[in-house]
């Protein structure tokens, strides 16, 4: 039988659509995930006593960066992380609050564009798990009525405006929460999309519940030829300190001890580990030291805190093991680009002093009062207690470094951060990389490793430029030049970086203070005084970048 040409073209264009529909884009996938309130050695590759073999076999398997900076708080950071700028330019100077001036939007702006949005255009499924928290927040006029609503009570359609959320700003799918702090067992602002969840299933534990969501959807996804973008935002360990019996349970004895045990331990496996030399970083004193472990009225509360906290970190660990597997299980962990990091360095904060309000429920769903131990009078752990971790012990988990989040020094903006990519890294595995990198950096990455374009429109709207740059050379073993300055401005903490300099200053003094990080890295030895030229060449830059950047106060 003779066959009709026309008919075998169509046939042949058929075929050939065919096998273009079923070949595997060769991109990478790329999952970000981040620890809320992290100190910079609480994981076991970084010195911690806190059982973290899921995030130790990413490290052992990948990259150790020792100087990766965040900015300093929360919503700030995700802002920068999101859009590969920095926190003001991206509408978040401060916190969600809606300041009604360029840099204190408390929003993402329409002039920025997200990760997600980038990569969905590119090709990408996207999706994301997690704390959002880069939108304005609403609130109910009256006090009662908001409590009403965190304490499940009261129902309301949307946290925040609709078009800020996650789902509206490039992830397909979403399941998480719109604001910041929660109750683990409960929480507050949690949508499925844009809908929000009103019922939750028996045992309901959070840290649990956005592991799985995000193992749905790396197998959803993993049924595809595209590669996927998911970012998975945890709330842990962020205050209350609240965690499941049996995790605590492991970590009952451990912190008994007292703190500055604990925070030499940490320091001398850093040390033993490579992550720090003792020559040019020592061990910083101890906050508040004039109070030993030994004379401490309430040991027992305190041990009992940072137990939760590990608890609450080593049940992270655990899901992550669950995604590592899956991805395993499906075919795509060779191929995948995994970061974590932690969005600034552990909270001193007395979560016990604020009280209910605002986002902070005072009775559980079922009645149950919640309680704030400003006296420390009930035990951290379960639903009905609120309470953090605070100085002390702040100081110790972000070892071997001064002060902590919403500040700029180390403490309180280098954060963790391991790279893991089987395929793809050039480096040998198990490496430590001192390269300086930037949250706003995985915008750069991103578009290299999708390759695609940053766009100069988006939706009608005129993009800002990138500030990050690419993480790529890095993985490749190729020495990066460090000729860019790096800033931060956060509720007054700010500070300048230049190579080895940096000039910074606390929240509480405006009084800048220069520091050589080559042989200082833990900020001891103030320089100022033997190097105003310096100063005052730093000071020039960090004003330059305020005016540029729409950051105030501009002193």
């Amino acid at each position: 039988m003779k066959k009709h040409p026309i008919l075998l073209a169509a046939l042949l264009a058929t075929m050939a659509g065919q096998a273009q529909q079923t070949k595997k884009d060769s991109r990478p996938n790329i999952i970000i995930i981040l620890a809320d309130d992290l100190g910079y050695s609480d994981l076991g590759c970084y010195g911690s006593e806190i059982k973290t073999p899921n995030l130790d076999y990413l490290a052992a398997n990948g990259v150790r960066f020792t100087n990766f900076y965040n900015t300093s708080r929360c919503c700030p950071t995700r802002a920068s992380l999101l859009t590969g700028q920095y926190q003001h330019r991206a509408g978040i100077g401060e916190m969600t609050t809606d300041r009604n001036r360029p840099g204190y939007y408390g929003r993402l702006t329409e002039n920025a564009v997200t990760l997600a949005e980038v990569l969905r255009s590119a090709g990408y499924r996207t999706a994301m798990s997690g704390k959002w928290h880069v939108s304005n927040t609403f609130e109910q006029s009256n006090p009662q009525e908001q409590l009403k609503w965190l304490n499940h009570q009261a129902s309301y359609p949307a946290f925040s405006p609709l078009e800020q959320y996650p789902a509206n700003r490039g992830f397909e799918k979403y399941y998480g929460t719109i604001w910041g702090v929660i109750d683990f067992f409960d929480p507050f602002s949690l949508v499925n999309g844009t809908k929000p969840v009103e019922q939750l299933p028996a045992n309901y534990y959070h840290t649990d519940a956005l592991n799985d969501s995000a193992i749905s959807y790396i197998k959803e996804f993993g049924k595809g030829n595209k590669p996927f973008f998911l970012y998975l935002a945890h709330n842990a360990p962020h205050w209350p300190l609240q965690a499941l019996p049996a995790d605590i349970t492991q970590y009952k004895e451990t912190y008994k001890v007292g703190w500055d045990s604990i925070r030499q331990a940490r320091y001398n496996r850093m040390v033993k580990l490579g992550l720090i030399d003792p020559k040019t970083t020592p061990l910083s004193p101890r906050i508040k030291s004039e109070l030993s472990w030994e004379n401490n009225p309430d040991k027992a509360w305190d041990a009992e805190a940072m137990a939760v906290h590990a608890a609450m970190i080593d049940r992270m660990d655990q899901g992550i093991g669950r995604i590592i597997a899956t991805l395993k299980a499906t075919g795509q962990l060779n191929n995948t680009l995994i970061f974590f990091l932690s969005d600034n360095g552990a909270s001193a904060e007395n979560a016990a002093r604020y009280g209910p309000g605002f986002d902070r429920p005072g009775q559980t769903r079922t009645g149950e009062k919640v309680v704030y131990p400003v006296n420390k009078e009930v035990m951290p752990g379960p639903q009905t207690s609120f309470a953090s971790i605070g100085e002390r012990w702040s100081n110790v988990v972000n070892t071997p470094y001064r002060f902590w989040k919403a500040e700029s020094y180390e403490g309180g903006i280098n954060t963790p951060m391991v790279a893991f990519w089987p395929q793809g890294m050039k480096l040998k595995k198990g490496s430590i990389t001192h390269h300086t990198g930037h949250v706003m950096d995985f915008m750069a990455t991103v578009i290299e490793l999708a390759k695609t374009k940053y766009p100069t429109q988006y939706n009608g709207h005129a993009i800002n430029a990138m500030d990050g740059i690419s993480l790529v050379p890095v993985f490749k073993g190729y020495a990066v030049e460090q000729g860019r300055a790096l800033f931060n401005e956060h509720f007054n903490a700010k500070y300048v970086r230049l190579g080895d300099w940096k000039l910074v200053a606390p929240s509480n003094d405006s009084t800048w203070r220069l520091y050589n990080l080559k042989e200082d890295a833990t900020e001891l030895n103030d320089l100022s005084a033997k190097e105003p030229g310096r100063v005052k060449e730093l000071q020039q830059l960090w004003q330059q970048w305020a005016t540029q950047n729409n950051v105030l106060p501009k002193k």
